[in-house]
């Protein structure tokens, strides 16, 4: 479909279905946005992707149709590519778009950081003219600054998947924050483990070796996901990492190893000089 294809059938069929996706936040309740909630009341259908009991009881507080969509991972003994996954997710979604609901989409988090399903379920739903669109959430991303008490403009950070970092020539810059993602599935590329090996562990530590010594201290983070819990905030030298207790909400933070150096030749260009910088 093109374009304008695409414009004319939205166009044309004004009462056509609907597509929202948002983002619940990492806390029950208390971290969603106000035009999210108003959505997720008065959607037709909710189709949900969050952590636990309490967050989809929740939802069904506020919605009387509300679907979860982990009934479409691998269950018990079941080895299932995620990739299938998805796509079933996606088309579960669609299907009820395609009858002209209003259907939102709830996802734990940011609805579209390190979640595909409301990236996937949005393109196909434009590709066939129904509107669609993302609300963002709280991140765990947001959550780990606030929890660690840490500013990432100060030095600059950054962020890989941990397993994209490792099998593409992607290189840290040692005086800023570095965050690997999905750190308990480091080294799973067939997409059907939720987990990882301490080998596949001991591979990135020798990896990041290049950049950080083996002494140097690092954390692994896990935001809370219920109001009366706290954060999980535990610090390790780098060469004790393959034996840390990872869940699949893990994130490796690695801070900086080395202090920035100011730039004197852009200094130079810019007609500033060292005592100017604060």
């Amino acid at each position: 479909m093109t374009i304008q294809q695409s414009q004319s059938a939205t166009l044309s069929n004004v009462k056509k279905g609907r597509l929202i996706c948002v983002g619940t936040g990492l806390q029950l309740a208390g971290q969603i946005g106000a035009l999210s909630l108003s959505y997720i009341e008065h959607a037709d259908v909710v189709f949900s992707l969050v952590p636990d009991g309490f967050s989809e009881r929740w939802l069904m507080s506020l919605n009387s149709d509300v679907r979860s969509l982990q009934p479409y991972y691998a269950q018990c003994g079941e080895i299932k590519n995620r990739r299938a996954t998805y796509a079933e997710m996606v088309n579960a979604v669609l299907c009820e778009v395609r009858l002209g609901k209003l259907v939102v989409c709830a996802l734990y988090g940011h609805p579209g950081v390190f979640a595909c399903v409301g990236h996937l379920s949005i393109k196909q739903a434009r590709l066939e003219g129904y509107g669609a669109s993302m609300l963002p959430g709280i991140s765990a991303e947001a959550c780990l600054w606030a929890d660690l008490g840490i500013d990432p403009g100060n030095s600059g950070h950054q962020s890989f998947e941990a397993t994209q970092f490792m099998i593409y020539h992607h290189v840290p810059d040692p005086t800023t924050h570095l965050l690997l993602w999905q750190i308990a599935l480091a080294g799973e590329y067939t997409l059907t483990q939720f987990s990882t090996t301490k080998a596949r562990l001991q591979i990135l530590v020798e990896h990041l070796t290049q950049w950080y010594p083996l002494d140097h201290q690092v954390m692994i983070y896990e935001a809370a996901n219920l109001p009366f819990q706290s954060p999980v905030i535990e610090r390790m030298a780098l060469s004790s990492l393959p034996e840390a207790r990872l869940t699949p909400i893990s994130t490796l933070l690695i801070p900086p190893a080395k202090q920035i150096t100011l730039n004197h030749e852009m200094l130079a260009k810019l007609g500033i000089t060292e005592s100017d910088i604060g």
